[in-house]
Order: structure tokens, then sequence, then C-alpha cells
């Protein structure tokens, strides 16, 4: 007796797992992108493609790299994301290997929203566009990707590690605006010929006051040149250089050897830094990094 009621136990356990298999498969999700559009999510997504270094990054931070059947060529973190197929050079999609991997679900960028986007929603791909401006962004991302691809959990314990971390940030830097105490003038460069930095409404401007500083070009829209004049008479007293595997030196070389820049506080206290362009560039977990980075280097006296 015992015997056949766990063979009908495990009948029942079975059809109630296939049963939910096929609701899941099922299921139909509608969600909002990073373009305002409404994406309509068909089951759980098993073949996914990434239009985006950012975005493929989030994948492989949830533990959805075995689904990932295309990348960019640029998509080199983790070391892992090199050997996935590629599909594009970023902006210039191989619309011929995105359609043969057979995706049901692309991650898309903004740079894609005119061509690319349009042509694969015809071919009744869904594609959802991951390109926040924020860190706040950043994290419902995470959140949102998780939920579609039945990693909730995985992104809500990622999601939690983040925020703690950003808030062992700001609980200390919000107090200096409080008590008074010196913000330093930070100058972020990202390119040099011309002179190129971030400015309002970037992720980078965020993370720079996050981390107690004062952005001199918060004054500039967005990605914006700066030029040379304006910079050193913003006098900043630290500047932050961005730094790329394919071009390491050239942009900080130049601030170092520029003599007019020998003039600002920076130079004067030996306050340059380069920075990895792949963590500031990206928004990805890994923005948290590049907070904590920042807050060290701008604030040494409180993060040691």
């Amino acid at each position: 007796m015992k015997i056949a009621n766990i063979f009908v136990s495990i009948i029942v356990l079975a059809f109630l797992t296939l049963a939910g298999c096929q609701e899941a498969s099922s299921q139909e999700s509608t969600v909002t992108d990073d373009l305002d559009r409404s994406v309509t999510i068909h089951g759980i997504p098993q073949r996914i493609i990434s239009l985006s270094p950012s975005n493929t990054e989030i994948v492989y931070a949830l533990g959805l790299e075995d689904k990932l059947v295309g990348v960019t060529t640029y998509d080199n973190y983790p070391e892992a994301a090199r050997d996935k197929p590629k599909v594009s050079e970023y902006s210039n999609i191989d619309m011929e290997k995105v359609v043969s991997a057979k995706p049901d679900l692309i991650l898309a960028s903004n740079i894609q929203k005119n061509d690319a986007i349009p042509a694969f929603e015809k071919l009744g791909i869904a594609v959802l566009t991951m390109e926040p401006g924020t860190v706040d962004g950043t994290i419902r991302d995470i959140e949102l990707l998780g939920r579609i691809c039945g990693k909730t959990q995985q992104a809500v314990t990622l999601v939690s590690g983040l925020r703690d971390r950003i808030h062992a940030i700001i609980d200390k830097t919000d107090q200096l605006t409080l008590t008074g105490s010196q913000i330093p003038r930070a100058f972020f460069l990202t390119w040099h010929d011309p002179l190129w930095t971030a400015g309002s409404a970037t992720v980078i401007d965020e993370l720079i006051t996050k981390a107690g500083g004062a952005n001199i070009a918060s004054d500039l829209d967005g990605h914006s040149q700066i030029d040379l004049e304006s910079a050193i008479e913003r006098n900043p007293q630290i500047i932050f250089v961005m730094s790329s595997m394919g071009d390491q030196d050239t942009s900080y070389n130049y601030i170092k050897q520029e003599p007019r820049f020998q003039a600002t506080d920076a130079l004067k206290n030996n306050q340059v830094y380069k920075v990895d362009a792949d963590i500031f560039g990206r928004t990805t977990p890994r923005l948290v990094d590049g907070l904590e980075t920042l807050a060290r280097l701008i604030h040494p006296e409180i993060f040691k």
C-alpha cells in the first residue's frame, strides 16, 4: 500500500511540474523598456541575443549566460563573453546571423532604435531596449530582465547587494554637505582631442555627486565638448581620465603634459587618475565599483 501511495504521489508531482512548465512557457507579459515602448514577452525567453556590452554584463550577472546565443564584438566582460557567437559590431548588425540564431528575445540599445529594432519586430521577435540614464535605471533594468527571464530571486539578491553598497557611500558623503565640508571640484575627461566630458544628466555626473564631488561640467548637457580654457578656468582639484584597453594612456598623457593644465590644483597636487572606460561607460552592476573607486579617490580621508 505504501509503495502504491508513493507511486501515486510521484505521478501527481510529475503532472504538477509539467503543468507548471507548460504554464511558464505559455505565459505572456507586457513590459515597458527604456525607450518607453510596450514589449510583449511570450513565455520565459530561452534564446537571448545581446546587442550591447552593457546588456551582456547584466545577462551574466543574472546567471543567464547559458541562454545567450549572440553578442557584439565589443563584449569583453566577463571573459567568457568573448567566446559567445558574434552577431554584431555594435552599430553594424549582421541581420542574417541574428535571425539564424532563432532568438526569442533581443536586448537592444538606443543606437538601434531607428532601423534594427523595427526590423526585428516585423519578424515577430521581442526586442527589449535597455539603456538607462541613471543608477536607479540600471537597477530597474536588472530587476526587469530578471523577472521576465525567470530569475526574479537572483535579481532581488543582486540588487539588494548593490543598493547596500551605494548607501554605504552616500550615507557618508551626504554628511559632507550637512557639515559644510569641502566638496572637491572634479573633472571627468572622456576624450582629449577635442576635450569631451560628462555633464548633467549622465551617469558619470551622478556618480561624482554620490561620491562627494562637484562636477565642474555640471552646467553642460549630457556628454559634451568643453573648451580647454574653460576647463582650466574651472580649476579642477581632481581629474579622472577615462582609459580603455585600446587606448590606455593617450588622454592621460595629454593631461599630464599639456602646459596649461599645470596651473590647476589637480596637477599641482598630483591628483590625476586613470579610470576604466568599461566600468564608467556601461550601465551595469559594475557602476557600483565605479562609485566606490571615485569615493576613495575624492575622499581618501573618509574611505580608507
